[in-house]
């Protein structure tokens, strides 16, 4: 049993506008199957990165442990190769026949390791991958979002196997994921680290709690210094009347009036209670100072959606898509129909077509970006002048400034700014290039400008990869809340159970 002791860690980024970890210090335990929990930006994959020592740091990290990181870097000319031509880069003395084997476990034929790794989907890179990590021993891993991309099977096989993992760390959004897996969690919170025995949810139900608690505090605290307020005003009052008496006195004409000497001293006397009333302001405010510092208020969101005058805004009968050169269609005979209200899940496994129906349904509404290089037959129509808000699973295409998006967008800078305080993003985060945001930061770029769209239906494409616990939740009830027209992909099974009204799973 080994242990990672943390102790004064400081870090920031050069030229950063902010610390990442200020004087930080916590323990863990290598034998845990520890789940890490944080906000988009709070710096989860900055500490992956320090354990390894990319970076130089303040403070000491202390460890006999070897860490396996995942995800692995593909160079650019790595990509242009087969995979199988190039694990051992990526993981030292790593064994073609384990990675297959690993493969295997992960639904997916070795096939893949054969073929270009840039013609892969997403999905199928990432299951290369996590074969590549899983295929050592004796590592300690550090997971990084190992089930961005991949679909319901697969997030099953991956879960299956950290259940029989002796102990890592893992990052990740995925509330089942981190049921099943973990036994600790290690949270980011927003002012304080905290380490916690349990899952995600039992430290949920924790939280909770404890910010109803601290809540009802400061509530109480913020009574009790108002009153403190108005009886040491009322205090200093009636001192300033009492010792305004003492104008115009004569003791010779008004002999019956207190003498100034007793006025002065019973003036003293009330100042005296108002100092003291000030001096239980000061306690009662160093008592609430900390009681919100880590409470999560998940501000509720909006959405404007338009109301098309047609039931069915899209009618999908016997369609099948090809892309030309490939040796089979993406898929064949889908049928189905979007109508007004619907909330419809597209289910399937990883290149089976579910972006390329949402890219194919683009082009039939219009999109001028969104022609693909296909062969299509059957039926696969949009009602006239539909309208749509797609969220691409792609951020590499972000960059420059939220000013600059804005305007490309044709967007309100202030109004999606809001948005995306209201998403956990701090306001210094708008003065940085987006290319230098988190994944996360960058995916809520695209979702709070699909949510300021107008629009008829809203397409969402893997919308909460690397989205953060708080805002799934935020965004879970915007939609149960507002009930937009949807057709999204998504494999978060918990978000799939709260928001779909019907599922598509003939892909």
């Amino acid at each position: 049993m080994a242990q990672i002791n943390v102790s004064n860690l400081s870090f920031a980024y050069e030229g950063s506008f902010d610390n990442i970890f200020e004087n930080v210090s916590f323990s863990i335990d290598t034998e845990w199957k520890l789940g890490f929990i944080g906000r988009n930006g709070k710096g989860k994959t900055t500490f992956l990165k320090l354990l390894q020592g990319n970076y130089e740091y303040n403070g000491t990290i202390r460890t006999s442990t070897v860490f396996d990181y995942f995800p692995y870097t593909v160079t650019a000319d790595q990509t242009i190769l087969p995979a199988a031509e190039f694990t051992d880069n990526l993981k030292p003395k790593c064994e073609l026949w384990r990675v297959i084997c690993e493969l295997e476990k992960l639904g997916e034929n070795a096939e893949i390791l054969y073929r270009p790794f840039h013609t892969l989907s997403p999905g199928e890179q990432t299951k290369i991958l996590l074969a590549v990590l899983f295929s050592g021993e004796n590592d300690f891993l550090l997971i990084d979002e190992p089930t961005n991309h991949l679909d319901e099977n697969s997030r099953t096989n991956v879960k299956n196997y950290l259940c029989s993992k002796k102990g890592f760390l893992l990052v990740s959004h995925d509330r089942d994921l981190l049921d099943a897996c973990t036994d600790h969690v290690l949270v980011l919170n927003r002012q304080t680290i905290e380490i916690q025995n349990g899952n995600f949810s039992s430290w949920w139900e924790n939280k909770r709690r404890k910010d109803a608690f601290a809540a009802a505090e400061n509530k109480k605290h913020r009574k009790e210094i108002e009153k403190l307020k108005q009886a040491a005003k009322q205090s200093f009052d009636w001192a300033e009347q009492n010792e305004r008496t003492k104008i115009g006195f004569d003791p010779v004409k008004e002999h019956d009036r207190p003498t100034r000497a007793y006025i002065g001293a019973k003036t003293k006397t009330i100042q005296s209670r108002a100092k003291q009333m000030n001096r239980r302001i000061h306690r009662e405010l160093e008592a609430a100072k900390d009681l919100l510092c880590d409470l999560e208020e998940t501000v509720d969101l909006k959405v404007n959606p338009l109301i098309h005058h047609k039931k069915t805004l899209v009618n999908i009968r016997d369609y099948s898509v090809k892309y030309k050169g490939a040796d089979r269609p993406a898929f064949t005979g889908l049928t189905f129909q979007i109508d007004r209200g619907d909330r419809i899940a597209l289910h399937g496994k990883n290149g089976c077509g579910k972006s390329t129906l949402l890219k194919m349904i683009l082009q039939k509404s219009g999109e001028p970006d969104a022609s693909l290089s296909v062969e299509e037959s059957g039926c696969c129509e949009t009602a006239g002048g539909l309208i749509i808000s797609y969220v691409s699973q792609n951020t590499s295409t972000l960059n420059g400034s939220i000013r600059e998006f804005c305007k490309r967008r044709r967007l309100d800078e202030s109004l999606l700014g809001a948005i995306l305080y209201r998403l956990g993003m701090d306001r210094v985060q708008f003065q940085k290039d987006i290319s230098d945001y988190s994944e996360g930061q960058k995916k809520k770029v695209l979702i709070a400008a699909s949510l300021l769209t107008p629009a008829h239906l809203y397409m969402w494409d893997e919308p909460l990869n690397y989205i953060d616990v708080f805002s799934r939740i935020q965004i879970e009830r915007l939609l149960t809340s507002y009930q937009p027209t949807m057709l999204f992909v998504e494999h978060d099974v918990k978000f799939c159970d709260k928001i779909a009204t019907r599922t598509i799973r003939e892909f």
